[in-house]
């Protein structure tokens, strides 16, 4: 029996930033030597995250849970190559396709077809690719006849919908969700969920981002919850979930 390979692999992850003070005035200047104030606008740091390690396998999905600030979107920045780490590594294997935030990718002035192929070429998609897949990915979406507007006379609504489409139809290795299947009705969040769970089947991994406990329990193998850039709880969801509630953890 072949081992099974990771899909993704973090291993102690670090993740800092610095807070630097930039409003010192001619007081400041005569009560401090110049040295002492670079050193004070050296000295502090935030760290966002710290010692994260997991792994996700094909067909595996994970959740990641906790308050707003605890570090979740820092972490799929991290992953999608929008940000570097400080320390730590991170290992990709194959495609991956990203919805970190509403639009992201998208050109505003240009239609929802011409966006398919935009955002699907940033994926990692190639343009017979997207060709063949146009009409799956249209229908997918919804949009219909708005196909051809520009996307700023789109909805919050149709916008999530398109993007969705365009990032599932690419078919990643790794699918990275931050947030997004909370916009939109609940029948566009089950029409999204039943094509994650479409997805899972054929191999594809997924982490997802989000507050709604009840989507991460029914989707979700695995959950991990941050608190401070730290990992508190990880394991499979409902444990999860129970140790949230039952540490009356904000989420």
């Amino acid at each position: 029996m072949s081992e099974r390979i990771a899909v993704l692999q973090v291993k102690n992850l670090r993740k800092e930033f610095k807070r630097v003070r930039l409003d010192y005035g001619l007081k400041d200047i005569l009560l401090h030597s110049i040295s002492h104030i670079r050193r004070l606008r050296e000295q502090k740091k935030f760290i966002a995250l710290d010692n994260i390690s997991f792994e996700l396998y094909p067909g595996e999905s994970m959740a990641v849970l906790g308050r707003n600030g605890a570090g979740k979107s820092t972490l799929l920045s991290l992953l999608a190559g929008i940000l570097y780490p400080t320390s730590g590594e991170i290992i990709l294997r194959g495609r991956t396709g990203l919805m970190l935030e509403l639009g992201s990718g998208f050109a505003h002035d240009l239609s929802g077809r011409e966006n398919i192929m935009l955002n699907g070429l940033l994926l990692g998609a190639d343009q017979k690719e997207l060709q063949r897949r146009m009409d799956e990915i249209i229908d997918f979406s919804g949009i219909g006849d708005f196909i051809d507007e520009p996307l700023r006379t789109y909805s919050t609504g149709m916008q999530t919908r398109l993007g969705f489409a365009i990032a599932v139809h690419t078919r990643p290795d790794l699918l990275l969700i931050d947030e997004v299947l909370a916009v939109g009705d609940s029948e566009v969040r089950r029409k999204c969920l039943s094509k994650l769970s479409e997805m899972k089947q054929q191999g594809t991994a997924v982490l997802l981002v989000t507050h709604a406990l009840d989507d991460a329990e029914k989707f979700c193998d695995r959950a991990m919850y941050i608190e401070n850039g730290e990992i508190r709880f990880s394991g499979q969801t409902a444990a999860v979930i129970t140790a949230i509630k039952e540490n009356a953890c904000e989420y």
